[in-house]
């Protein structure tokens, strides 16, 4: 049989891009794969041709079940890199086909190129190659809900054979779209932000607010193996997290403000998350919150709480339910370390506010609270992983 000795990877949300852009991008999605590789010891050599990426491998699926991963990739398929031959395409799909125990298949394919550049055609390939399957298999074409595809490309002086495909992320490489301060707590939702914020082309940094006495035991250690997790994902990208010492300005606030205690709090956070935006070199600040999820997290409360910083306030979590967050948090192998209660629940007011305006806001707060939480954030310390 010939050995499946590749891996066929599809790029992610760019294929619009100008060739430029769409070659700078493929360029990183390979590197981000060839780190990958490396570091979970998958043997590949990664190679970026036309609009697909190859890695020649010995462990095939091993190195799709890592490639699907990386953001940027929409599907990696271990494949039979074999000459662009039809009798022999049939025949390695015939051989693919061999533990078929599925029910119903379908072949889907593609012959790039010019008419003149292979002496068969696309439909030969599917002609071909369908009947190949039914004669080992006895299975029978389903088009339209198929239990099996069989997927054929072929491209100038090869052809791939695959009969098993892994989903990526798509998304956009990480990297291609700056960088953006990102909230941390260790709970459910701020890794799924950060997730999201990697998956659509941003360098997250990581920004952790150590409260002190009022965060919970083994608080940052939860927030620690939660970034390590995502970072997992993102192998090229620093994803050391920024600790702010800030057990200080959330003790002027305990000591100072009762209703609108948890509004000047995220307001200081953000100060907080500025202060390393700006001293790291990121275009915005990002959190977890969804809107209506908490008291301080109403339309009301968002713009009061936005109003405190001058960059832009991401939150790829806003619309999202709760279920899906978990779910989505399940996926990304965070749920489990994330089910401590986060540290400010423990200075919330019995009442808490839900309509606050920003006067009345400002007006409970120390003057010099953001100052102090910006500055906060500017000396904020860098972490190993």
């Amino acid at each position: 049989m010939n050995a499946i000795d590749a891996v066929l990877i599809g790029h992610g949300d760019f294929g619009a891009k100008s060739s430029a852009v769409r070659a700078k991008m493929a360029e990183r999605v390979a590197r981000d794969v060839e780190t990958a590789l490396d570091s979970a010891g998958v043997d590949g050599d990664v190679e970026r041709l036309w609009s697909r990426i190859v890695v020649r491998t010995t462990a095939p699926t091993a190195a799709a079940r890592v490639a699907a991963t990386i953001p940027g990739v929409s599907f990696a398929r271990p494949a039979a890199a074999v000459a662009p031959e039809l009798d022999t395409i049939c025949e390695v799909a015939r051989q693919l086909a061999t533990d078929h125990e599925d029910p119903t298949y379908a072949v889907d394919s593609d012959r790039i190129g010019p008419d003149d550049a292979h002496d068969f055609s696309n439909r030969d390939i599917k002609e071909g190659v369908g009947r190949a399957i039914g004669e080992q298999t006895g299975a029978r074409v389903d088009l339209d809900n198929p239990d099996c595809t069989y997927r054929i490309e072929v491209r100038g002086g090869e052809a791939f054979v695959a009969a098993e495909r892994f989903d990526g992320p798509g998304g956009l490489p990480v990297g291609s779209q700056g960088r953006v301060a990102v909230l941390i707590s260790g709970g459910l939702d701020s890794p799924v932000a950060l997730w999201r914020l990697l998956r659509r082309g941003c360098e997250a940094i990581p920004v952790y607010v150590d409260l002190g006495r009022y965060g919970g035991a083994d608080h940052r250690a939860r927030a620690f193996e939660v970034i390590r997790t995502v970072a997992e994902r993102a192998p090229r990208a620093d994803l050391r997290p920024r600790v702010v010492d800030g057990e200080p300005f959330v003790e002027r606030v305990v000591e100072t403000i009762d209703e609108t205690r948890m509004l000047s709090l995220r307001r200081a956070m953000l100060a907080a998350a500025e202060g390393v935006a700006e001293r790291d070199g990121a275009h915005s600040v990002a959190t977890g919150e969804a809107l209506g999820q908490k008291s301080s997290q109403t339309g009301a409360n968002l713009a009061v709480t936005d109003a405190a910083i001058s960059l832009p306030v991401h939150r790829p979590l806003l619309t999202t339910d709760k279920p899906q967050i978990v779910a989505e948090a399940r996926d990304l192998g965070t749920y489990t370390n994330a089910t401590l209660p986060a540290g400010c629940d423990r200075v919330a007011p019995t009442h808490p506010e839900t309509n606050a305006s920003l006067g009345v806001v400002v007006a409970t707060e120390p003057p010099d609270l953001l100052d102090m939480a910006r500055e906060a954030g500017d000396s904020a310390s860098t972490r190993s992983l």
